[in-house]
């Protein structure tokens, strides 16, 4: 078996828009500017981002590509929500597009959601069989369209979508092929166990958005006694080390089975004006997270940030 250096944790720290208060949810709260965002990210070091939400970045493909670079960022990928579960709606054009951008980008993975096909993530139907049938057969044609285009195809268990818990994480698992994304805060407040997710499928993770989450908080969305929005407006997602998530069980975890991906840091955020009004700095709770990370011991041992090496790499993304 040959072996290859594996970057270290550090050099495969990427950014979301959402951090920032970017998010596709209409009325979610004041919205930054693209340059000012690109440009913060790169001040405190993040080398790479996700495209953020349709019309953050331009929609044509080569506008797209070329801001990221104008602003000294690789792309890493895209979150596209999507209706998955209609045996009336094709989902494969909504993802084509986005995977269109990826590719000129030169990106490498694509993040699906199981849109409930209205807007924002406070409620959800629940699907019979015959619609979780047809969920599971579209993440195999999208993983499909994605390896026509050299591309990782990953599900994103996420809050408010028809995949929340870590009991539907299981069944997308067991009955498709699809990749995981593997939300460390969108699985604790769906009622999973992310740890235990990261230990039991590591060959299935192709993609990471580290989260930290007040259980508390969480508690009461998961609940329905708090609406998730209320619940990212009530400070539920905080920076990394400051919340319920073990986050250095998660990479130590992921770290010693050889994951070379991405660690897209993600605190989902709502503004209610300007920083420089309010005084609410979304860039202070990224630096807190990135030099969380820079320190993560897991069970005590040495900083996971030190290079290593790894196998044949084929599960790397980054």
């Amino acid at each position: 078996m040959s072996t290859t250096a594996r970057p270290s944790v550090s050099d495969r720290i990427a950014g979301a828009p959402i951090s920032w208060g970017v998010c596709e949810v209409p009325g979610w709260g004041f919205q930054l500017a693209v340059d000012s965002v690109l440009r913060e990210m790169r001040e405190v070091g993040i080398v790479a981002t996700e495209f953020g939400p349709d019309g953050f970045l331009p929609d044509e493909p080569v506008a797209k590509a070329e801001a990221l670079e104008a602003a000294g960022l690789r792309a890493v990928g895209q979150f596209v929500p999507v209706v998955l579960h209609d045996p009336g709606h094709d989902p494969l054009p909504e993802v084509e597009s986005a995977m269109e951008a990826l590719t000129v980008a030169g990106a490498t993975t694509v993040v699906v959601a199981a849109a409930t096909g209205v807007e924002g993530y406070d409620a959800r139907p629940e699907l019979d069989d015959a619609q979780w049938d047809t969920l599971l057969a579209n993440l195999d044609l999208v993983t499909a369209a994605a390896e026509a285009r050299g591309l990782t195809a990953t599900l994103h268990p996420h809050v408010g979508t028809l995949v929340e818990s870590g009991e539907e994480t299981e069944r997308v698992l067991a009955g498709s092929r699809i990749g995981l994304c593997l939300d460390t805060g969108h699985l604790l407040i769906g009622g999973g166990d992310p740890v235990q997710i990261a230990r039991a499928h590591p060959g299935r993770i192709g993609h990471v958005h580290l989260k930290d989450v007040r259980l508390d908080i969480a508690e009461r969305v998961r609940a329905g006694s708090l609406t998730y929005t209320d619940g990212v407006s009530q400070g539920m997602y905080v920076p990394l080390g400051e919340g319920d998530v073990d986050i250095a069980a998660i990479v130590g975890s992921l770290e010693n089975d050889g994951y070379a991906g991405w660690y897209v840091l993600e605190q989902d955020t709502i503004l209610t004006g300007p920083p420089a009004e309010t005084g609410v700095d979304p860039l202070a709770d990224v630096r807190a997270s990135i030099d969380f990370i820079h320190n993560v011991r897991p069970s005590g041992g040495p900083a996971v940030t030190s290079a290593d090496a790894s196998g044949d790499g084929g599960r790397s993304d980054g």
